[in-house]
């Protein structure tokens, strides 16, 4: 009886912890409300039902959901954002790197043409948006082929998004088309919004800004970081998979920098980010190997 209850509470904690996040603007919950909603849901999951790998992959689908609704949270007080953000630094950094002008510059400059799109802006593009569903398609991949290693992937990649968002949170950090525009570097062109106004028409902003609603998440790459820890998943399943993966990374980079999503600087922070968190994983892992009884 009391198992049943338990669970029961437990399912109306994962209901909750769902519908606060979109709720949040027009009930006026509190922030700490809404995250302390937000982020027992995945573990009120795991009270709620047996595990099964459909439920690891719902306690993966619940963490994301908490993360996106803290991802767009700084920019529901637009104003105090833009009090704390970062502008200049990463400016700083990208030209050290590029020996006196950012990379991105550069790029387009050589690269980009006088206001014109063309076929590798709309490319690169397509690889930026496939950035979407690429982490969370590699771990629905790793469940299919692989489904022993599907916790200890979902940690890795879930632990990646994470660490970002606190550093989001903490350094709110503008990116190079944001910059530009406000007049802190030479002239960068958002080549992927072009793209997007081109195939989506009218319904490219509001759809962008729903997707992308914090501008300022910008150091480090999750793009890169994200794409990064996939890499590594896929590539302990296969080195047909680890290629395939090392692969979209290295074009996702290239793509962010040169399309004006992200500074240099951004992708190796995001690089550093996925390196830290899989040493981690695998310190804790030991930990545990080290605190558990001996067989015999």
């Amino acid at each position: 009886m009391l198992v049943t209850t338990a669970r029961k509470l437990a399912i109306v904690a994962v209901a909750v912890g769902v519908i606060a996040p979109p709720l949040r603007r027009h009930l006026r919950i509190p922030a700490p409300l809404v995250s302390a909603l937000a982020w027992q849901s995945p573990y009120a999951l795991t009270v709620a039902l047996p595990r099964t790998p459909a439920r690891d992959a719902g306690v993966y689908a619940l963490q994301m959901w908490a993360y996106f609704a803290h991802y767009q949270m700084p920019a529901d007080d637009p104003d105090r954002l833009l009090e704390r953000l970062r502008v200049r630094y990463p400016i700083r950094l990208d030209e050290w790197l590029g020996r006196g002008e950012a990379p991105t510059v550069r790029l387009q400059r050589r690269l980009a043409g006088e206001g014109a799109l063309r076929r590798h802006h709309v490319a690169l593009t397509l690889v930026h948006w496939a950035w979407f569903f690429y982490p969370h398609a590699t771990l629905a991949y790793t469940l299919w082929r692989r489904p022993e290693q599907f916790p200890r992937a979902a940690t890795l990649m879930a632990g990646t998004y994470d660490a970002g968002l606190a550093l989001y949170w903490l350094v709110p950090t503008a990116p190079p088309w944001w910059a530009a525009a406000n007049a802190e570097m030479p002239p960068v062109r958002r080549i992927m919004a072009e793209v997007g106004e081109r195939v989506w028409g009218r319904a490219w902003k509001p759809m962008f800004l729903y997707i992308g609603g914090n501008p300022f998440a910008a150091m480090p790459s999750l793009h890169f970081g994200t794409s990064v820890t996939a890499a590594h998943i896929l590539g302990g399943i296969g080195r047909t998979e680890g290629a395939i993966g090392w692969a979209y990374a290295g074009t996702l980079g290239f793509a962010l920098v040169y399309l004006g999503e992200h500074y240099l600087v951004d992708l190796l922070a995001g690089f550093s980010l996925a390196e830290g968190v899989r040493a981690g994983t695998r310190l804790l892992q030991l930990d545990v190997l080290a605190g558990a009884p001996s067989g015999g």
